[in-house]
């Protein structure tokens, strides 16, 4: 599918200004989405907005269908009535440049749990209809969500692969029982999801009136301690006793001699196929009734996996395995439609991903922090772009461009600089100006690139686990001044 040239921002909403822990989607929301409208931008960009478990990873989460209520706006909580206005002025933080993930868990559940009782407690409220329909809608995935988290919290977060033999094979019997004895906590956390939906669908229309299109992510695995694991074992390929037989990884290569194992659970494709790949259909459709374009993480995944042991500790002895995405992909286009599909086609290409990507005519990805030290035909030079593409300066993944420059050897700085025609003052201007001026039809700037940010506003670093995912806007940084910068930009170059 082509998209018409445009640009666009990067920015996850945890990382927008606000005083309970995270950003949430409330008034800053709006605001970006009227900077973004202001600066001539068409596209904001996320990353998944799923509950995440262990470390806040977004490429780790407890459901591919539900929403992460960390992201709730306490604001329009109380716009609706369900907690005081007082309580925002008594428990709020000072704005700060990293998140708080640890305040906002604690502070919101406790909030959530009280939104829900002052509206069990008022059956005339406006909202009962339609959380009644909410509920309706979604019951083929939110019922054994939220009644995987109340288990989960009655546990002690305990891993369903670690419950009693009845409850982590669903016995029926059972499950009966701990929705009775657990009913208080199941509708809470329905009530939780419906309140996500409500705000995210409420601030996806409002960029939407504006000319902002959502584009959003899938990753392509699930955690093993989720609700898609539990409720789904017979499609992931797991021992007996609920562990995996295999996980997810990538080969030994120059950057790591054992590899990487990243630990996530494999699906069982036979098994999908089987099912006519039931589950992957919900898991699209559901992603495009709540984003406008979905970027696929991890594309070459769709051709080939790398099969780690799963009681290996390293990545060091596993093996490729084929994939059917091919089928996948054309009966997904078959029932859903057209797929507005962004796809991360970086690492090890092989021609079999690529033709896979050109066929279905998914626009890959072009990164300009790797397209410098090397020789004239590096894919990731403007020059080497094709029309099908997302031209970016850098990835959530990657350094900032400021702190890439800063750190890389002097032949890239050399080679950036004459390529781009600059100084080497204001990097992050001469990056943004050639991925704008290239014939990519998409361009998508990160946050913090376009603010000049250095290595201390990155907002991860693979294969590593503490302080990832917490970078934050200050308030009035995305301001007048640089809107118009960017719009001169982006008009300048026809987007």
């Amino acid at each position: 599918m082509r998209f018409p040239r445009a640009s666009g921002i990067l920015l996850h909403p945890t990382s927008l200004p606000g005083a309970f822990g995270i950003g949430d989607f409330g008034s800053e929301a709006r605001a970006f989405v009227d900077f973004l409208a202001e600066a001539g931008q068409s596209y904001w960009q996320i990353l998944p907005v799923s509950p995440t478990g262990y470390g806040n990873s977004p490429y780790s989460a407890l459901s591919a269908f539900a929403g992460n209520t960390l992201l709730i706006s306490p604001g329009l909580l109380v716009a609706d009535g369900l907690i005081d206005g007082e309580r925002l002025g008594a428990d709020r933080q000072d704005n700060h440049s990293h998140a708080d993930f640890g305040f906002a868990y604690e502070w919101k559940r406790k909030t959530l749990r009280d939104a829900f009782s002052a509206f069990s407690a008022d059956s005339d409220s406006p909202l009962v209809e339609e959380f009644h329909y909410f509920r309706r809608e979604n019951s083929w995935w939110l019922d054994d969500y939220a009644l995987y988290r109340a288990i989960t919290h009655d546990r002690d977060h305990q891993p369903w692969f670690e419950w009693p033999d009845e409850l982590r094979r669903s016995d029926p019997e059972a499950l009966t029982f701990v929705r009775s004895e657990l009913n208080r906590e199941i509708e809470t956390e329905q009530f939780s999801q419906y309140l996500f939906y409500r705000q995210w669908l409420n601030l996806k229309n409002y960029a939407n009136e504006r000319g902002i299109k959502i584009i959003g992510d899938i990753p392509i695995f699930v955690a093993l301690d989720s609700a898609d694991v539990w409720c789904n074992q017979d499609k992931f390929k797991l021992n007996a006793d609920g562990t995996p037989r295999v996980v997810a990884g990538t080969p030994p290569d120059s950057f790591s001699s054992t590899g990487q194992r990243w630990g996530n659970p494999i699906y069982d494709w036979e098994a999908m196929m089987r099912d006519n790949f039931g589950w992957w259909t919900a898991r699209m459709a559901h992603s495009l009734r709540t984003l406008d374009i979905v970027r696929l993480d991890h594309f070459i995944g769709f051709v080939r996996n790398w099969e780690v042991p799963g009681d290996q500790p390293t990545a060091a002895n596993g093996q490729w395995q084929d994939v059917p995405g091919r089928e996948l992909f054309y009966i997904l286009r078959d029932r859903i439609g057209d797929l507005p599909v962004i796809v991360e086609d970086l690492g090890e290409m092989t021609p079999a991903v690529e033709s896979l990507r050109d066929d279905l005519g998914f626009p890959g990805m072009r990164i300009l922090n790797y397209a410098f030290g090397g020789d004239a035909a590096s894919r990731d030079l403007p020059h080497s772009y094709v029309q099908s593409c997302v031209a970016y300066t850098g990835t959530h993944d990657n350094d900032t461009t400021a702190g890439w420059y800063k750190s890389a050897p002097k032949h890239v700085k050399d080679h950036c600089k004459t390529y781009l025609g600059i100084s080497g003052r204001d990097i992050h201007w001469g990056m943004i100006r050639a991925a704008s001026a290239s014939i990519a039809d998409t361009v998508i700037i990160p946050a913090q690139d376009l603010l000049g940010l250095g290595s201390e506003a990155r907002m991860n670093k693979p294969a590593t686990t503490d302080g990832n995912w917490s970078w934050r806007l200050r308030e009035d940084e995305l301001n007048a001044g640089l809107a118009i910068q960017l719009r001169e930009v982006t008009q300048l170059y026809g987007r």
